[in-house]
């Protein structure tokens, strides 16, 4: 199958699985425990119908929409995700120039695989760098400072990785830093010779904004994974998050947020979005769907705080739902990813593409001429 022949994200996993060796496609497609938030995170969309308006004048339909303090085309954008260079040498720069050209903000992850200002340097379409409080209080410093002078549009915040979940799948390939391959991954590997050549070709992998300050004495495990472990600071509370928000100084989001308590504490503290997010389902298991709590989060902040849905967004309504029911916008992470791998950038750019028709087609049907005219009247739940 061509991506040209995929019309939905599942023809682009289909792709994905076929030309990635086992443990990178399981890297993005796994969860933690026994799957089950990872699951539940696309099923729980399943809940909610939508409720059309017609004989509306439907022939100019405009989803442009402000959040983050940036202007996009539509109400998505492609949130942060680790190792990108592994799913194909294009990595992060390709993801970015694909979202560039749809007008979306692109979200780099602090264990991303190309510098942060290498992909200021690549597009002028808004972006948010991603990052951790770290033990190492002057690496989370240098980061904000950089992403300052980058004129990077937002900043990030991930709250859920303290601990790293238990991704069993990951466990049974050997997916690592360094990776601790099985005979059987090895062989997956060696079965997939075009994705073995384009990676020796794309050059060594490195987690490129922090692995300045890795201890170049310590072993490479040490040095990487072990040493990454090591500077999450698990003594995080609310009042670093103020400190980081103050640092920052522009449109500060706290990813990783689940209940109305704690958006209530993180518009409190000064951060002016918040995403619902339970990592993907990658961490805390039998966690609710982020879509689950968007209606009792947006009675809870009212209008003092943005709030984006991530996880489990695979269709153009699912983002449609998620607007109905008080969502600012929503992310997504392994569609990309998929697209990615199946096609590097034009891979990429066709699943925007998709999303963009699903929307704008969706939104249509509905009667809703921009993105303010989607309301709770546009949505329901089964009974």
């Amino acid at each position: 199958m061509s991506i040209e022949r995929c019309f939905n994200v599942s023809d682009f996993r289909r792709i994905a699985k076929k030309r990635l060796p086992a443990p990178m496609f399981h890297y993005i497609d796994g969860g933690s425990d026994d799957e089950w938030s990872l699951k539940n995170n696309s099923s729980a969309f399943h809940k909610y119908e939508l409720l059309p308006r017609t004989l509306v004048d439907i022939s100019h339909v405009d989803l442009k929409t402000k959040f983050l303090g940036c202007e996009t085309s539509l109400p998505i954008f492609l949130s942060p995700t680790g190792g990108t260079q592994m799913f194909h040498p294009g990595k992060e720069l390709a993801v970015a120039r694909a979202a560039h050209k749809e007008g979306l903000l692109y979200g780099l992850s602090t264990v991303g695989t190309t510098k942060l200002e290498d992909l200021a340097a690549e597009t002028s379409s808004p972006k948010m760098f991603q990052l951790y409080i770290f033990k190492d209080r002057e690496l989370t410093e240098e980061l904000i400072e950089r992403c300052k002078a980058a004129k990077y549009q937002a900043l990030c915040l991930t709250v859920d990785t303290i601990v790293g979940g238990n991704r069993e799948r990951d466990l049974v390939t050997g997916m690592s830093i360094p990776p601790k391959f099985t005979l059987q991954s090895l062989m997956s590997i060696a079965s997939k010779p075009a994705w073995v050549y384009k990676t020796i070709r794309g050059g060594k992998i490195d987690i490129a904004n922090i692995s300045h300050r890795i201890d170049r004495g310590a072993s490479e495990h040490a040095s990487v994974s072990a040493r990454i472990d090591e500077q999450f600071d698990r003594s995080l509370t609310w009042e670093d998050a103020r400190w980081m928000a103050e640092k920052w100084g522009g449109p500060f989001v706290i990813k990783g947020i689940l209940t109305p308590e704690d958006a209530l504490r993180a518009r409190d503290i000064g951060a002016s979005a918040v995403m619902l997010s339970n990592h993907g389902g990658r961490q805390l298991d039998c966690t609710p769907a982020p879509i689950d709590m968007v209606a009792k989060v947006r009675a809870a902040v009212g209008d003092d705080l943005e709030i984006i849905v991530d996880g489990g967004i695979r269709r153009g309504t699912d983002v449609l739902k998620a607007l109905a029911l008080g969502a600012n916008a929503c992310s997504i992470g392994r569609p990309y990813l998929y697209g990615l791998a199946a096609g590097g950038e034009a891979g990429v750019a066709r699943v925007l593409q998709l999303l963009r028709d699903e929307i704008i087609r969706g939104a249509s049907m509905m009667g809703c001429r921009s993105v303010d005219e989607i309301t709770t009247d546009h949505v329901q739940r089964k009974s």
